[in-house]
């Protein structure tokens, strides 16, 4: 089951069924089912002092991922820092990820695929998760160009 929180801003997402089916879908691609899946929206400072509480970091990110996956039930809290991705949308636009709706699920997904197993340490681990990322963007290409997916906080 996937939650969809805001913890210390307010934000609307309007296609939360169809991300819901999304991640369903890259899941059971990689042999796997969801467990508790929450999505939880957040501001830069909130994220940036949990980054800083828990993983002794300190630097501004767009995500944390706490995985509590159990052997092939994904499972995990995503935390995301919204003013943080509609910045990056709109400083690094790549391809899939020409606006701020592209650019969330980009950052969702990439929480997803870290439960899954995939890393971005090293040049080469970094390459892969970007073509998973792309692989699963693909399949929600149609329903973000047609703005059947948005935000607004």
């Amino acid at each position: 089951m996937v939650s969809f929180i805001s913890e210390d801003i307010s934000a609307t997402l309007k296609g939360k069924r169809i991300i819901s089916g999304w991640f369903n879908k890259v899941l059971t691609d990689n042999g796997l089912q969801a467990g508790e899946i929450n999505i939880i929206f957040c501001s830069e400072s909130y994220l940036l002092n949990l980054n800083r509480e828990s993983l002794s970091h300190n630097y501004h990110t767009d995500i944390i991922t706490f995985n509590y996956r159990e052997d092939y039930i994904v499972s995990g809290d995503l935390f995301i820092s919204l003013p943080m991705v509609k910045s990056n949308s709109e400083k690094y636009p790549q391809l899939f990820s020409p606006n701020f709706e592209c650019e969330l699920c980009r950052v969702m997904i990439h929480g997803i695929l870290h439960i899954i197993g995939y890393d971005d340490v090293t040049p080469y681990k970094k390459k892969k998760m970007r073509q998973a990322e792309n692989e699963a963007l693909m399949l929600l290409e149609k329903e973000l160009a047609e703005g059947r997916i948005s935000v607004s906080f």
